[in-house]
Parts: C-alpha cells; sequence; structure tokens
C-alpha cells in the first residue's frame, strides 16, 4: 500500500510540475518535448527486460553504450543543424544531394518506427483485458492508425502536435513514479541483501549484433534537424542535447535499477513483460505502466507522423501534400503490422535509422573536412558513419 502510494503521488506531483504555464508554454521546452517524444517513445518499457534478459548484470553498460552511440549520432546531426543555418544554399551540391537521400531515407524510417510504437501500444492496450492475444493486438493497433489518419487529413499537425504534449506529460508523471518506486523496492533489497546477480545470456558478436538492433529504442532526437521554421539553429542544437540528456538519465537509472533487483524472464513474444516484473515493485505500477505504454506509443507515434509528412511535403517541393504523405504512412504501418512481429519491426526500424544516421555522419564529415581545424573532427564523423553501416548489415532481433 505505501508503495503505490509513493508511486502515486510522485506521479502526480511531476506531472502538476510538467503542465505549469511557464513550463509548459517555455519556446525551449517545447522545442525539448518533440525530440524527447520520441527517445522516450517505448526504451523505458521494452528495454528493461530485453536487456535484463540477454546482457544480465552487465545491462546497465548495456545501455549506457547505446544512449552513447545515440549522443554521438547526435553530434553529427547538430553540426549539420549548424552547417546548413550558416552556409545555406552555398554548401557543395554533394552535400546537398545527400541531404536530400537522408531526408528521404528518414521520412520511411518513420514509416516502420510509427508501426513499432503503434504495435507496442496495442500490445499494451490489450495486456490487462480479456482480449490479451495477438490479434486483439493488431486490432487496435490498426485503429489507432485510423485514428491518427483522420486527425491528421482533417486538421493537419497542429491538432497532432497538441494531441502529443498531452500524452509527453502523462508519460514522463509515470516514468517518474516507477523510477522512485524501483528505488525504494532497491534499497530495500539491498538492505536484506537480496540483489538479483545474473549473467549474461549473450556473450561476443551476438551481444554486439542485438544492441545494433536496438538502435531504435534510443532514436528521436533528428526530429530537431527538421524544426527550423519554429526555432533557430541555437536552440534546436541545445534542445537536442537536453532531450537526449534527459533521456539518458532515465534509461540508465532505470536499468540500472531494474537490473538487480528483479530476475530475467523469458521474453520470447512477449513485448509486455515488463507489466508481470513491476507486480512486485509497486501493485499500481502496472496499471500505471500500461497508461505509460499507452501514451509513449501515442506520443512518439504523433511525433514521427508529423516529422514523416513534413519531410514528404519539403522533399516534393508541396507535389505531396501531409494528408497524403498520412495516408501512404498508414497503408505501409497496416502492412507491417500484419507481417511482423514487433520485435522484427524493432530490428528493421534501427537499420533504416541506422542508414539515415549514417548519411548524415557522412555529411557532417564532408562539412568538417572544409572547414579550418576540422579534419579531426571529420574523420569522427566518418567513423560514425562506419559504425552506422555496421548497424545496417549485422542489426539482428530479439529471439
Amino acid at each position: 500500500m505505501i508503495e503505490s502510494l509513493l508511486v502515486v503521488v510522485v506521479s502526480l506531483v511531476v506531472g502538476g510540475v510538467l503542465v505549469y504555464p511557464r513550463l509548459a508554454n517555455a519556446p525551449f521546452w517545447r522545442a525539448t518535448v518533440t525530440p524527447l517524444a520520441s527517445i522516450i517513445g517505448s526504451g523505458f518499457l521494452v528495454l528493461g527486460p530485453i536487456l535484463s534478459s540477454a546482457y544480465g548484470a552487465l545491462a546497465p553498460l548495456a545501455m549506457a553504450a547505446l544512449c552513447a552511440g545515440a549522443y554521438l549520432f547526435g553530434a553529427a546531426i547538430r553540426h549539420n543543424i549548424v552547417t546548413i543555418a550558416r552556409d545555406g544554399d552555398a554548401r557543395p551540391v554533394v552535400e546537398r544531394r545527400l541531404e536530400s537521400v537522408a531526408s528521404w531515407t528518414l521520412a520511411f524510417a518513420y514509416f516502420i518506427s510509427v508501426a513499432y510504437y503503434l504495435n507496442l501500444f496495442g500490445a499494451f492496450g490489450v495486456r490487462m483485458t480479456p482480449f490479451n492475444d495477438p490479434t486483439h493486438a493488431r486490432i487496435l493497433t490498426s485503429a489507432l492508425f485510423l485514428v491518427i489518419l483522420a486527425v491528421g487529413w482533417a486538421r493537419g499537425f497542429k491538432a497532432l502536435e497538441r494531441m502529443e504534449q498531452v500524452s509527453v506529460g502523462i508519460k514522463l508523471a509515470i516514468i517518474a513514479g516507477l523510477l522512485v518506486g524501483l528505488g525504494r523496492y532497491f534499497l530495500v533489497q539491498a538492505d536484506g541483501g537480496k540483489l538479483e546477480i545474473h549473467a549474461a545470456t549473450l556473450t561476443g558478436w551476438s551481444a554486439v549484433t542485438l544492441g545494433f538492433g536496438l538502435i531504435v529504442t534510443v532514436q528521436g532526437f533528428e526530429t530537431s534537424r527538421y524544426l527550423g521554421e519554429a526555432y533557430d539553429a541555437k536552440m534546436r542544437r541545445q534542445s537536442m542535447v537536453l532531450a537526449q540528456l534527459i533521456a539518458t538519465a532515465i534509461y540508465v537509472l532505470y536499468i540500472g535499477l531494474l537490473t538487480y533487483v528483479i530476475a530475467p524472464i523469458d521474453i520470447a513474444g512477449d513485448e509486455t513483460a515488463i507489466i508481470d516484473m513491476m507486480v512486485v515493485v509497486a501493485p499500481v505500477l502496472p496499471l500505471l505502466l500500461v497508461a505509460a505504454a499507452l501514451a509513449a506509443q501515442f506520443s512518439a507515434a504523433i511525433a514521427d507522423t508529423s516529422g514523416s509528412g513534413g519531410l514528404i511535403v519539403e522533399l516534393t517541393g508541396g507535389k505531396v501534400l501531409e494528408k497524403h504523405a498520412y495516408l501512404l504512412l498508414v497503408v505501409t504501418g497496416l502492412a507491417l503490422t500484419w507481417l511482423f512481429d514487433v520485435f522484427e519491426i524493432i530490428a528493421y526500424a534501427s537499420r533504416a535509422f541506422a542508414l539515415y544516421y549514417g548519411l548524415q555522419s557522412v555529411i557532417a564529415a564532408l562539412a568538417a573536412w572544409r572547414q579550418q581545424g576540422g579534419r579531426l573532427k571529420a574523420v569522427g564523423f566518418a567513423g560514425l558513419g562506419l559504425l552506422a553501416a555496421m548497424i545496417v548489415l549485422f542489426g539482428t532481433a530479439v529471439e
């Protein structure tokens, strides 16, 4: 009872802070919300069971490595934000053409990531109902695709953006409650000498390729690159850093606590395994986590739907309208939903985003190379491009 009360109170307090007008309406925070919505889309739910099962006691290190990789890819994109703002159309033709290819790649990657988010929404949405099976989860996912299409078609990005901001607040408030509940449980278990220390079930190259296949769970920071009409380059660069730091703190703390208090379980075919794992922490957590999962997947799906629609309009010079882009995304998402399971979609999405990050890294390397004193930085960005290529080629799904 005390555990549940603590979790609820913390969630309500943090939720109250997040809706405080001076924070909610601050331009810098609004610029942070869109990338944060995608980065915290699902990782805090899916990654816990996956990492603890695959990496054992080394799971926090695996999580830190994922966040570090994402931050480095973000550095390449931040470099490009500054370069584009400074040089504009004066950039070399090869950089501008690569930028166009990268943007098309990202638009396609968003198609897959929205399917990933909404399939998780479907799985968590039926988790605590009598209809907890893959078919009903896919039906719920399909219904959500149609809702997003209807809203985007009728009212456009602004309506979707308002829905996104509300769901991000709910999600972060519940995550705060989860972390406090886990922290208390960690202290109790440590005091009783009952911390869990487990060996990894994956080692060597298999462990590396699984990490490659999970890069999408820390994706989302790149949306700052495409908010140029609303925010200047400096604000986009700084808000992306803040979004990544907040996400890293949440992920590493969460995995660090979870790994040593909950025994790993078999997650095969069960993307909602976290629900069963959290019952021992606080009885109210399963219900709150379902709410957080729904808010997380919905906000992330909206962010990527909006990003994809805006990109396609920009890339086609307005020949394709946003609502038509939404329709194409929904058709693609429905096909993925009924042809693949969630873990397969995660791996495909990771590869698609890795390709985009690789292209952005190459662009950053070319831009740094032609800048005075930028040769060392260019080599680093080229190395990131090579890492992205390895992810595309070798990333694997959870089995």
